[in-house]
């Protein structure tokens, strides 16, 4: 299949992927809202994948196809400090906004690659 849509397929499993780990870990820190000394973590990836792309460019689609399946994402915690006397650093509301809009970036990429499969499955037909 990547044959037929290079590393498309792969670059949108690594994309879901990361967003379901964002998703997560939005979903944690809002649960934890209220525990005392909790600190806010997030998902880090974009940057160091896209300068591993970058890198990668100037050779083979093999070398595209190794860095992407070679990624990985990583959990890191906030070092904002806490207004608050219990220490925890969560802001309920910025992570409301950002589980919204990595929602919506999950449904984009969902969409995308189900519009993929579906011209595979045009092409096989006929």
């Amino acid at each position: 299949m990547n044959s037929i849509f290079g590393n498309s397929i792969s670059m949108a499993e690594k994309s879901l992927d990361y967003l379901w780990a964002k998703q997560t870990t939005t979903l944690n820190n809002i649960a934890n809202g209220e525990t005392p000394g909790y600190k806010a973590k997030y998902v880090k990836f974009e940057d160091e994948f896209r300068n591993r792309l970058a890198a990668a460019r100037k050779g083979t689609s093999a070398d595209i196809g190794n860095v992407i399946s070679n990624s990985r994402y990583f959990v890191r915690n906030t070092k904002e400090e806490s207004a608050r006397l219990d220490g925890n650093n969560v802001n309920v509301d910025v992570e409301n906004v950002e589980l919204a809009r990595t929602t919506l970036q999950y449904q984009y990429e969902l969409n995308s690659l189900n519009s993929d499969i579906s011209r595979l499955r045009t092409i096989i037909k006929g």
